[in-house]
């Protein structure tokens, strides 16, 4: 019986670290996301980060993002004609997951608002 009580104890405590691992492990996403948005978007958009991550949905924002973020690229390309170069560099594309993962936890319907300029 002592044996039983262990064993589940050991794997209780196994998936709360693995659990505290994945939110954490998605929270530095969305900060370094935050971080690059200050850095290299804020200037060719004209927008602090919360206006910027509010102006869509969660929804939005992802179906912005599919196909290695095509209609984010497009959309803001359209409006910003002087951010296009940068933002149609491929090389951009790991900046552009990060930034994805910040205005989704961000997005107008999250609730959540950045403590950021």
């Amino acid at each position: 019986m002592k044996r039983k009580k262990t064993n589940l104890f050991k794997m209780v405590a196994m998936i709360l670290a693995m659990t505290a691992l994945t939110v954490s492990m998605a929270q530095a996403d969305v900060k370094k996301g935050q971080k690059i948005y200050l850095k290299s978007f804020k200037s060719k958009f004209h927008a602090s980060g919360a206006k910027f991550a509010a102006e869509h949905t969660q929804d939005e924002w992802e179906e912005l993002f599919e196909d290695k973020g095509e209609g984010f690229i497009d959309l803001y390309s359209e409006k910003f004609p002087k951010a296009e170069k940068f933002l149609e560099n491929p090389k951009n594309w790991k900046k552009l997951e990060h930034v994805r993962d910040f205005v989704i936890e961000y997005a107008s319907d999250s609730g959540n608002v950045p403590s950021c300029g």
